[in-house]
């Protein structure tokens, strides 16, 4: 059969129809030996910086790391026989962009929370980690090896969300390894060619994740810490929006954002309507989950290519980011998980969710209606190149961010932010807006806030939304008692007569010196419990040892009196020292009695005129008023 030709035009000349050049594969080239052995030589040189010198876990990690290479480099000799290694260097520019994207984030960010700066070299120690690692495992597999700059991309991606504290360092290696043999290891047949399943970055985030979450060891991470301080930079929605628009115009990724911000949109406002309370508790789409739909779940690699699997998969990811903040937040765990754990469970989808988009694509073209184009708008979009079709995405996600950017739906200033909202939502039938005030008034009262402490222990006594915890009640009230308010006293005292002095008494073994004094306080005063001078000597005594200095001051008091204990003025005046020491003013003012009046120590009237001004500055005020007081019970 002759081929097929065509007339040039303008020439009138036949020529044959030719396949499009495509563009030059490059070429492999021998690969020397010492290649894996220069990023290891150069981490394990970064031992010697003084940002990885500051701590001697931090120090033994990246030694370690650099030493697990060595081995790797040496199995890699051991084995590689009579091969010929190569490489092959392929700059991709899906992965320079993101670099330079991901960059920008952290110059912004690192700007409000200077921890990201100090940051730095160990995620370039990652980097070096992972060239190496993937290096060396590649070798180990198959002769050639592609050099470009992936690595840097999807580390960059991985710090954005968590990074370990310097005590638990050897574990971000690990996690850096996790994305290594995710992404050799874990592959399937995607258009008739090899392709990792996984979002390299997401896979090992995920499966870190579910490993902290079951052995409740979040604090070893700065992950609560990363989350929060997204909230710092202003207009950082504006900054992260900016970004993705270049990700988008290069990659039509488009869909998978504007669909995941629409879907976390209406659920907000659909849960708001509803229930009356916002399903997020500060923001209606927190700045990092923001990042995640930007640049976490759009990787092209590990997306889908069809435009209705685009916008299912971004549905499926604000869908997942929300069911997961429910279940994170109803199992007491850290909410900044939702964003990493849904991304490795969409990416197992996008072969499905391509092949449903050809169904569905091909049904429709047999619609009359449809392939006879007598829709203008149909015919219009039809007409459209796929990267036309992209730049109108493009159009309607700057309308939508515009949209939430004017109306303070993103960036303004979210009425759930206020503990005002919440206590005016929670009450009977209202579960989770009391959960969530009661966070609120929990932050409150550890940054010591009485009225939060107050409120927290008032809430938690039940008679609003939420069953009565008695012990959690009683702490919080003790709190707002030691703080002034005297009608939280007579709540802590109202509680130990009620369900007896178990409400305090754990707390007190446990080492909570507020909790043995106020115990110890109610002993003494008879006061919801029997009155028992020995019980509350002893409860003084574990109050001062667990270093509350009030529970000093009274211990003091009791050997002072002889109440509860035999009388021992030696002994208490050693308490009283340690007392007024710690800050406790009472305890500073009978000091100074025992020194003006010679009890069990010389007298000194000036040393006892310097411990009454040391009381009165204190803040208790009998001794600022006049000389020669007495002894105070």
């Amino acid at each position: 059969m002759k081929p097929e030709k065509k007339v040039a035009k303008g020439t009138g000349t036949a020529t044959p129809l030719q396949t499009p050049p495509t563009a030059p594969t490059p070429k492999a080239r021998p690969a020397p030996l010492w290649f894996p052995l220069l990023p290891a030589f150069l981490l394990g040189s970064a031992s010697l910086l003084p940002r990885f010198n500051s701590n001697a876990t931090l120090k033994t990690s990246v030694l370690a790391a650099a030493g697990f290479l060595l081995a790797g480099f040496v199995v890699l000799l051991l084995t590689r026989g009579k091969r010929i290694l190569t490489y092959e260097f392929v700059p991709r520019r899906v992965h320079w962009v993101q670099m330079c994207m991901h960059s920008s984030v952290y110059a912004y960010w690192g700007y409000y929370w200077r921890e990201v700066y100090h940051e730095i070299p160990l995620i370039l120690s990652q980097v070096l980690f992972l060239i190496a690692l993937d290096m060396i495992v590649c070798w180990l597999r198959r002769d050639k090896w592609i050099l470009g700059f992936g690595p840097i991309p999807i580390i960059f991606s991985t710090n954005l969300f968590l990074w370990f504290r310097d005590d638990w360092y050897y574990l971000q290696y690990v996690l850096v390894a996790i994305i290594v043999l995710g992404k050799e290891f874990v592959r399937w047949k995607r258009d008739g060619q090899s392709a990792h399943i996984f979002n390299p970055s997401a896979f090992a985030l995920f499966l870190t994740s579910i490993v902290l979450i079951a052995t409740n060891n979040t604090p070893m991470t700065w992950g609560i810490e990363i989350s929060t301080t997204f909230t710092h930079p202003p207009n950082f929605y504006l900054e992260i929006f900016l970004v993705g628009l270049i990700v988008q115009s290069l990659f039509a990724v488009t869909l998978v954002t504007l669909t995941s911000a629409l879907t976390l949109a209406l659920v907000t406002v659909g849960y708001l309507t509803t229930t009356g309370i916002y399903p997020f508790i500060d923001t209606n789409i927190h700045p990092a989950v923001f990042l995640g739909l930007h640049l976490l779940v759009t990787d092209p690699a590990t997306s889908p290519r069809k435009n209705l699997g685009k916008a299912i998969f971004g549905v499926g990811y604000g869908l997942g980011v929300w069911i997961l903040y429910e279940w994170l937040n109803q199992n007491g765990q850290p909410e900044f998980y939702d964003k990493l754990l849904c991304v490795p469970v969409l990416n197992l989808t996008v072969r499905w969710l391509d092949r449903v988009s050809i169904a569905v694509g091909n049904w429709f073209s047999r619609q009359r209606w449809i392939a006879d184009g007598r829709i203008e708008a149909v015919r219009t979009v039809q007409a459209w190149s796929p990267q036309q079709l992209n730049f109108a995405f493009m159009g309607v996600w700057v309308a939508l961010f515009g949209v939430m950017a004017v109306t303070g739906f993103l960036g303004g200033k979210h009425p759930g932010s206020e503990s005002a909202f919440w206590e005016s939502a929670c009450g009977p039938g209202k579960t989770r807006a009391c959960q969530t005030l009661a966070h609120f008034l929990d932050v409150e009262c550890q940054h010591n806030s009485s009225k939060g402490c107050f409120g927290l222990g008032n809430l938690l006594s039940g008679g609003r939304g939420l069953p009565a915890d008695p012990p959690a009640a009683a702490r919080s009230l003790t709190h707002a008692c030691d703080m002034g308010i005297d009608e939280a006293c007579g709540n802590v005292a109202n509680l130990v007569k009620a369900y007896g002095d178990g409400v305090l008494l754990p707390s007190c073994t446990r080492g909570d010196g507020l909790s043995c004094f106020m115990l110890g306080s109610l002993y003494y005063a008879g006061n919801g419990v029997a009155r028992s001078l020995e019980q509350a000597a002893g409860l003084f005594q574990q109050s001062c040892t667990s270093g509350f200095f009030h529970g000093c001051g009274q211990l003091g008091e009791s050997y002072l009196f002889g109440e509860g204990l035999p009388r021992d003025e030696a002994k208490a005046k050693g308490v009283l020292e340690k007392a007024c020491t710690g800050g406790y003013g009472p305890g500073c003012f009978n000091l100074a009695v025992m020194h003006r009046r010679g009890i069990a120590t010389p007298q000194n009237e000036l040393l006892a005129q310097q411990t009454l001004r040391r009381a009165c500055e204190l803040g208790y005020k009998q001794a600022c008023e006049g000389p020669a007081p007495p002894v105070q019970r």
